[in-house]
């Protein structure tokens, strides 16, 4: 995912197809997330954990089953992430 509006996006057509659904975001898409004017080495990790914040903080409203997928993460990336 790119940003929450993607993410509502995504748990709306879930929520009419009555579905279950899996959102993963990519480094690219955390790096979106928190912004691409920060260089910051963690900036990605960070904007992973905000759109993951933001998916649990709202799919109880959509009514349908979510996963949030992170089984691509790089270890390079978040050596303390498994």
């Amino acid at each position: 995912m790119v940003s929450s509006s993607t993410c509502n996006s995504v748990l709306e057509a879930a929520a009419k197809c009555n579905s279950p659904v899996i959102i993963q975001a990519s480094n690219g898409g955390a790096q979106f997330t928190v912004g691409k004017s920060i260089k910051d080495k963690n900036a990605c990790a960070v904007g992973s954990v905000a759109m993951a914040m933001h998916v649990r903080t709202v799919a109880p409203f959509y009514g349908v089953p979510v996963i949030l997928h992170s089984d691509h993460c790089a270890k390079k990336l978040l050596p303390w992430f498994d």
